[in-house]
């Protein structure tokens, strides 16, 4: 007898489950095929189930991409270096990711980095030492993939 957790499915019930896994939020084609082989799936049956959820418009990598830029961007202030570096690790093609990162305006991106910085800046306030303050700063927009010359200049502005 198998263990619990070594659960077999069907073509079709490994089919409902991408389906709710797809609806629930979007996601990448590596996403949906490292679950399927979670789920122990063959290769013929990933490729198929992969091939329908596409058809049936609950795979999109555009989509994807594009709401993963708009949410990551939004809500985690990451920058467009890190944005572009989740996406590759994603696989996600050279020509989406530039479509995705095309829409943050230039305006948008310059007035949320300055609004983080100055809640960063302030947040920072307690540290005595200006030196370990700005390395504290800069190693917080480091991480979140902003460019090294907007944020060295944005810390010029300061002082």
């Amino acid at each position: 007898m198998k263990p619990w957790h070594e659960k077999t499915y069907t073509l079709d019930e490994a089919l409902a489950r991408m389906e709710h896994y797809c609806a629930y939020r979007e996601r990448c084609h590596r996403e949906v095929v490292e679950k399927l082989r979670e789920m122990r799936m063959i290769p013929q049956a990933i490729d198929t189930i992969v091939v329908r959820l596409i058809e049936e418009n609950f795979l999109n990598e555009s989509r994807f991409t594009t709401a993963f830029v708009q949410g990551k961007f939004r809500q985690k202030g990451w920058g467009k270096m890190r944005l572009r570096r989740e996406l590759k690790q994603r696989d996600i093609s050279e020509y989406l990711i530039r479509e995705a990162l095309s829409g943050i305006t230039d305006d948008a991106y310059q007035e949320r980095f300055e609004y983080l910085a100055q809640k960063r800046w302030d947040a920072l306030q307690n540290e005595r030492e200006p030196l370990r303050r700005k390395k504290k700063f800069v190693d917080y927009f480091m991480y979140r993939g902003w460019e090294t010359d907007r944020i060295y200049q944005y810390l010029d502005s300061l002082t």
